[in-house]
């Protein structure tokens, strides 16, 4: 007998496990699937999310179901954690569905390092400062040796990371490894306002703050050998993780496209829940503007991590000169993408946005390097500097649960200024530190906004998408040194 599960004076019903579907009502042109346990889902009674989902839900065009993660959390417009696929023909493209931060997404550096060559709190501590001097955090800092030209800096909003590589800061190798090789087609830098231009040209290789961050961790377990092995990974061994976005331009070009599309709305008679989820059809000329827009800012993004990777490798050359940090893969947290898939027992083609989501792309799909196919794709969940992250792999019906779509880290359970009512910076490094984890921060007060007690357990979310089938744990990260902000 399958469970039901009451939100507020919602029915939700479980058809399968961690999925909960509440149908469609009202003006709802979709129903939605809740993935998450019976906790998890109780805990967004005191939020938005259910509401905005279901604003979400009674867009133009929008395909059955919307989907939220186990991450879920009140967002702009979408929550947090939220997923929906639109048809091409009667469908819109939302702002508010990839958020302010075009693009933030996370990479993940294996190595040929162990555990035991980092077990000198001197040596963390050394190494700690240098990758906090080398790469630059928060707003305003920028590297002296890093000032593309306007030519060049065109070239990175066309071609992302592919322009870095070319720079020399980096590899072929590493864009096999980016989703889209690093590179979005059809980035359109001339759909960028001059106030976007001017914020993005000075912040290329910037961390950024907030919930950005640089973390040195060890693989503290393997659960799939296999797999693991496949993706380069063993017990013990140091790896890398960066999780940062496309800075101020993309929150430049999500700003000025929520203007336009506000605008597209009244034009197009597209009635609105929510302001916030401000629309255009997606083959309008407002729609056109802001995908090709987009897309150049979800590439900045892709080079910024591309320059703090370049970075990173050279403060690890200093202490170890046979360090090789390999980039095991790159995936994207926010954006909107033209994806083709199976949909009724034939192939069809939607514009899925995915907002504080990944893909999580099962084995065998076309879109996946060589290498992973076998497998499926990497699926890399940043937890909190207190505890874990994850390496998750897509499953062979994540296609047809989610449209290849998983959770992206633990999701909040306090806003940053709850979280600064509660604690000191001082008093959160001090408490790291007992538990041999080392912080470096530049933003007042960002370790208290950041802290553990801020964010869900990411153990808890990374076991419910597993339960529900979309993609099984690979491997668990424990962190050694933290750079943010």
């Amino acid at each position: 007998m399958s469970s039901t599960l009451t939100i507020k004076d919602f029915v939700l019903k479980e058809i399968t496990p961690d999925i909960w579907r509440f149908e469609k009502t009202g003006e709802m042109l979709a129903g939605i699937h809740f993935v998450g346990s019976a906790d998890i889902l109780k805990a967004i009674s005191d939020d938005k999310s259910f509401e905005q989902a279901i604003h979400v839900a009674s867009l133009p065009g929008v395909i059955d179901p919307v989907l939220t993660m186990p991450d879920i959390h009140q967002g702009y417009g979408f929550p947090i954690g939220g997923v929906a696929a639109f048809d091409l023909d009667t469908g819109v493209i939302s702002p508010g569905g990839v958020g302010y931060d075009i693009n933030c997404g996370v990479r993940l550096l294996t190595t040929n390092l162990e555990h035991n060559n980092l077990n000198d709190n001197k040596l963390i501590k050394q190494l700690l400062g240098d990758l906090f001097d080398a790469i630059p955090t928060g707003v305003g800092s920028q590297r002296k040796d890093l000032k593309p030209t306007p030519f060049q800096f065109e070239n990175i909003l066309v071609n992302g990371a592919q322009e870095l590589v070319r720079m020399g800061m980096g590899t072929t190798g590493d864009l096999q490894s980016i989703e889209k090789s690093g590179a979005f087609t059809e980035a359109r830098p001339d759909f960028l306002s001059p106030r976007a231009l001017e914020r993005g040209h000075f912040q290329l290789g910037n961390l950024g703050s907030g919930n950005h961050f640089l973390e040195v961790q060890f693989v503290d377990q393997i659960f799939d050998k296999k797999t693991g092995v496949a993706f380069g990974l063993s017990k013990g061994q140091i790896v890398v993780m960066i999780h940062t976005g496309s800075r101020g331009l993309g929150y430049q070009v999500c700003q000025d496209a929520l203007e336009d599309c506000l605008s597209a709305s009244e034009k197009y008679g597209i009635q609105l829940s929510d302001p916030e989820l401000a629309s255009a059809p997606i083959g309008s000329a407002e729609g056109i503007r802001y995908l090709g827009a987009m897309r150049a800012a979800a590439n900045f993004a892709f080079a910024n991590r591309q320059c703090i990777t370049h970075w990173t490798r050279e403060v690890f050359k200093k202490y170890f000169p046979q360090s090789e940090l390999t980039l095991l893969y790159d995936v994207c947290h926010n954006i909107a993408q033209i994806e083709q898939m199976t949909w009724k027992g034939s192939m069809k083609k939607f514009c899925i946005h995915r907002k504080g989501a990944t893909r999580a792309y099962p084995p065998h799909h076309t879109e996946l390097p060589e290498y992973l196919r076998p497998w499926g794709q990497p699926v890399i969940i940043p937890g909190d500097m207190g505890r874990c992250s994850y390496v998750l792999c897509g499953n062979k019906g994540s296609l047809k649960l989610s449209f290849g779509s998983a959770c992206h880290g633990a999701g909040r359970v306090l806003s940053r200024h709850q979280a600064k009512k509660k604690s000191t910076d001082r008093a959160v490094e001090k408490q790291l530190a007992e538990h041999g984890i080392f912080v470096k921060s530049s933003g007042k007060n960002t370790l208290v906004a950041e802290m553990s007690e801020a964010y869900k357990d990411v153990s808890a979310v990374v076991q419910s998408t597993a339960r529900a089938g979309i993609a099984h744990s690979v491997a668990r990260l424990k962190p050694i040194l933290v750079i943010k902000g």
